[in-house]
């Protein structure tokens, strides 16, 4: 009876091949990160951030221009506006991100990182362009040119091609 009641876990719908390359990309997702010995995971860690916290502070410093607000931040994470508000509480509490109310519309709070925010955010790159580098530096010269060649076409695209600006700017400073 107790196995009726439970919700059954959703699967993607795709073809079998769709799941064969999505399994092939998570297999490359999980040697870059761990070509480093973990240190990405090791920062996340050592920043005392849970997994929701992270996602959060990382994407508030996305936003350099202008601050977030939290339902922007709920949207672009595809989380619940309670959650990205649980988190942003638990980043304000932590001194690594400040709220305030929008002049013009008080039922908006924008969100930005304070400097010691900024430094996790720049740690938590950090390590994971060092797992990436480390994976990349271990291409032979063809899967090299291959890889790239895939890349630039993905980066046509509005979502990753913007991702990518961002990050850029980032690490550039």
């Amino acid at each position: 009876m107790e196995a009726a009641t439970k919700t059954p876990v959703r699967r993607a719908r795709g073809s079998a091949s769709d799941r064969d390359l999505a399994l092939k990309l998570g297999s490359l997702m999980l040697c870059t990160f761990g070509s480093d010995g973990g240190a990405a995971i090791k920062a996340i860690d050592e920043s005392g951030l849970n997994f929701p916290q992270m996602k959060v502070l990382v994407t508030i410093a996305g936003h350099e221009d202008e601050p977030a607000s939290v339902k922007g931040i709920a949207e672009q994470l595809g989380i619940s506006l309670a959650s990205a508000s649980r988190a942003v509480d638990a980043l304000v509490k932590r001194a690594l991100a400040t709220r305030v109310e929008d002049p013009d519309d008080r039922r908006v709070r924008h969100v930005s990182l304070t400097a010691k925010g900024q430094v996790i955010a720049d740690e938590l790159m950090a390590a994971r362009l060092a797992g990436l580098e480390g994976f990349v530096g271990t291409l032979s010269a063809p899967e090299r040119r291959k890889l790239e060649a895939a890349l630039d076409l993905l980066l046509q695209r509005d979502d990753v091609g913007s991702t990518y600006r961002t990050h850029r700017r980032r690490v550039s400073r």
